[in-house]
This record gives C-alpha cells, sequence and structure tokens, in this order.
C-alpha cells in the first residue's frame, strides 16, 4: 500500500515547531555551565575543519550559482570560502569557548533598610531568530555566541547561501552533539520561502528576540513588520573625518584601509571629509583612485583630482558595500559634525587629527555607536574588539550598542533574598 503524501506543514507551524523545539534545548543550556558549553563550543570547531571539504564544495556550488544570478563582486566576497577563511570561522567559534561566561554574573547587589538583600544577575535571553543575507560565517558566529550566552538559536540565511549554511549547520550541530548538548540548540530553518520570515517575525511569545544581518531592505522589513523585539542596524553610513592637523602619511594609511581592505563589511568607510586647512588632501584621494575606487566628490573634492566624478545628493545617504566612496571639503570640525550627524547612520565614525583638543570633542559630540581617533574604521568587529565573534552592531539607543557579543545577548533578572520581611 502507498503511504499518503506528507503535508508540508505552513511556515508559521513550522516555525512554530522548531521553536518549540529550540526552546526545550535553551532550558538544557541554561542549566549548563561554562565548562560544558566551551567543550561543546570546541567540538564544533573541530567539526568545522573536518568537514573542510564538504563545507567549500558546498561554498563551490553557492558561488557558482552567485555568479550566474548576477551577484556583485562585493557580495561575491561576502559569499566566498576558502581554506582561510573556513580556519578563521572555526578559530573564532574557539575563542569563544574562552570568553567569560557572562550568565549568572551579578551586576550589582544592594542591602535594603527592611533587611532584603537584591541583586541583579544575568541570564540568557532565551531563543534568538537571526535572519541573515549572503555571508556563511554568521552561521557559525551567530551559534557559537548563543550557545556560550546559554540562548537557543533559529537561523534563516539568505538563499546565496544555502548550501554553504547547511554544512556549515550540520558542522556545529555534531560537534556541540558530541559533547552532550542538544542539537536543537542550533537549527537552521529547512526553507528559503520568505513566507517562513514573516512567520519568523510575528512569533510573539516563541522567539524571544530577532536579530537581522543584511541589506537595508532586509533590516527595514524586519523592523517594519516584527511583532518580536529586534536588535539590528540599517546602514553602515560611516564617515572618516581628516582633519587640518592630520598626519599626511597616517591620513593616506587610514584611508585606504577603511575603505578598501574590505569594501562589503559593515565598518567599510563610505565617504570621506577631507579639511579645507588639509595639506594633503591630493595624495590621500589620489591614493584611493590609484587603487582602484571610483570617487564621487562635491565641487572642492572635484577640484583635487579630474578623476573624481560630482557626487549627488543620493550619494552621501548611500551604503556602497563597494569600491565606491564619497568625498567632501568641509572648513573645519564643526561642519564635518554637522554633515555626520546629517548623513551618518550611528555606526562608525572616526577622525584623523594630532590636535587633541579637537579630538576629544569629535569622540564625545559625535552620536555613534562606535567613534575612534587615528584608527580605521574596519575595526569595528567584535573580535577586534576583545569580544570574540560578533552577532551584529547595534545602533539603537535600548538594551546594547555597538559590537554585540555574549554579554549582549543576555538580559538579567533580579534576586531578592529574605528573613522573613513582610510589607505593611
Amino acid at each position: 500500500m502507498i503511504a499518503p503524501p506528507t503535508e508540508t506543514p505552513s511556515p508559521e507551524a513550522l516555525v512554530a515547531q522548531l521553536a518549540a523545539s529550540g526552546r526545550a534545548a535553551q532550558r538544557v543550556l541554561a542549566r549548563a555551565d561554562h565548562a560544558a558549553k566551551a567543550t561543546a563550543l570546541r567540538g564544533a570547531a573541530q567539526a568545522l575543519r573536518e568537514d573542510e571539504p564538504a563545507i567549500l564544495a558546498a561554498n563551490a556550488e553557492d558561488l557558482a550559482a552567485g555568479q550566474a544570478n548576477g551577484l556583485s563582486p562585493a557580495m561575491l566576497d561576502r559569499l566566498k570560502l576558502d581554506s582561510a577563511r573556513l580556519s578563521g570561522i572555526a578559530d573564532a567559534v574557539d575563542s569563544i569557548a574562552d570568553l567569560s561566561d557572562p550568565v549568572g554574573k551579578v551586576i550589582d547587589t544592594v542591602t535594603r533598610p527592611n533587611g532584603l538583600v537584591l541583586s541583579r544577575v544575568r541570564v540568557p535571553i532565551g531563543l534568538i531568530g537571526i535572519i541573515y543575507e549572503s555571508r556563511p560565517n554568521v552561521t557559525a558566529d551567530a551559534a557559537a555566541l548563543c550557545l556560550a550566552s546559554g540562548n537557543a538559536v533559529l537561523l534563516r540565511g539568505g538563499s546565496e547561501a544555502v548550501r554553504s549554511n547547511r554544512a556549515i549547520h550540520a558542522a556545529l550541530v555534531r560537534g556541540i552533539e558530541s559533547a552532550g548538548l542538544p542539537g536543537a540548540a542550533i537549527q537552521l530553518l529547512p526553507t528559503q520561502d520568505r513566507a517562513a520570515v514573516g512567520a519568523m517575525l510575528a512569533a510573539a511569545g516563541l522567539i524571544d528576540m530577532i536579530v537581522p544581518r543584511g541589506g537595508k531592505s532586509l533590516v527595514a522589513r524586519v523592523q517594519a513588520d516584527a511583532r518580536v523585539p529586534v536588535l539590528a542596524h540599517l546602514d553602515g553610513i560611516n564617515h572618516t573625518y581628516i582633519h587640518a592637523a592630520a598626519d599626511p602619511a597616517m591620513a593616506v594609511e587610514v584611508a585606504v584601509n577603511a575603505k578598501l581592505r574590505r569594501t562589503g563589511i559593515c565598518g567599510a568607510m563610505e565617504t570621506l571629509l577631507l579639511d579645507a586647512q588639509f595639506p594633503a588632501a591630493q595624495a590621500v584621494v589620489a591614493a584611493l583612485l590609484d587603487r582602484g575606487c571610483e570617487l564621487r566628490g562635491d565641487a572642492r573634492a572635484m577640484a583635487l583630482d579630474p578623476r573624481i566624478r560630482p557626487a549627488t545628493d543620493e550619494d552621501w545617504d548611500t551604503e556602497y558595500l563597494d569600491s565606491v566612496l564619497s568625498v567632501a571639503v568641509v572648513d573645519g570640525l564643526d561642519p564635518a559634525l554637522r554633515h555626520i550627524a546629517a548623513h551618518g547612520s550611528q555606526h562608525t565614525e572616526a577622525i584623523v587629527s594630532q590636535d587633541e583638543t579637537v579630538v576629544e570633542r569629535f569622540l564625545h559630540e559625535v552620536d555613534a555607536a562606535i567613534v575612534m581617533a587615528n584608527a580605521s574604521s574596519q575595526f569595528a568587529d567584535g573580535g577586534e574588539f576583545g569580544l570574540g565573534a560578533e552577532i551584529g552592531i547595534a545602533t539603537g539607543r535600548l538594551h546594547a550598542r555597538g559590537p554585540v557579543a555574549l554579554e549582549g545577548l543576555t538580559t538579567y533578572k533580579w534576586l531578592v533574598r529574605g528573613t522573613g520581611q513582610v510589607r505593611s
């Protein structure tokens, strides 16, 4: 007798089913101590290394499909894995195992006049949904950070990296199960149906927080449609301001690195602000142009080099994620601050200057999650901040800001200890 076909669950039913499994696994994680979680993470890192042939083969298929579908070079770079990059992903998972466990950390304790002892203690958030595009490393980074902070995770990667994500996820699950923790702590949504994203966003009471990582349209949709709390940033429209007192050699090196080290990451510089009194402005723009970066500038910037094209109003508000850069000439610190306030996305802003007074004003007056002095904006990364891999960079004002790692994936609860007190 032929068995009847299995009915495919609706996106809502699928998400509910996965959320139930994840929440059950999270209760196990919440009881696991640091040593157990660290062992699981090291097992996951080792599994990534052992599965390198399968993961790179899957990634090669994704890259071929991406090229056939016309993905930009910057998007293909985000998608690409090689032996060195995969080794870096595994190393990042290992490094998270070595971090201090925030769960159970006592934030503060106070004794009230009536003798009650009140403590705030860090606890996991619960089940976290991660919706992301292109970068397969997010699968490992997000899974490892969530596990280390006692959270279960439901991952929904982009179609561009679907094969890579599945191969990485399989390795991670094998690694953590080998250490005795439940594989359902790390789940990957098994469908690319866009309706499943909507189901995740509507899963209030099932998913405790959503973290979107991707382009502006994805993040905007998540923020507009979510019925679940969202930790997100929209754009990385990051500026580097070269002040009049900047060291010329440092200005060139920082500007070139901030833009061109990797153009497709959210910490890349998208607008260069040159002080009108900076004497080596031509050298900075020439260094960028000579390395193949397209520059779009205002009238004074265009006068620095004939290769600079005119900028449109839209350029000042564009996250290129490519070898394209907006350039403006400003008359000092205050106009630079006004430009950043008008066009920045509160992600990462940087100044290059040897004038400490100017530097301190910039650091204190710029409203952004990360503000830097005399350093490349490409350092806007949780690993570079000593946090291990990051789950994203939050530009909002509540809960967490800047690179979000272990502590940002916890909340707290109040513990109240008494000796029989009653309230009158």
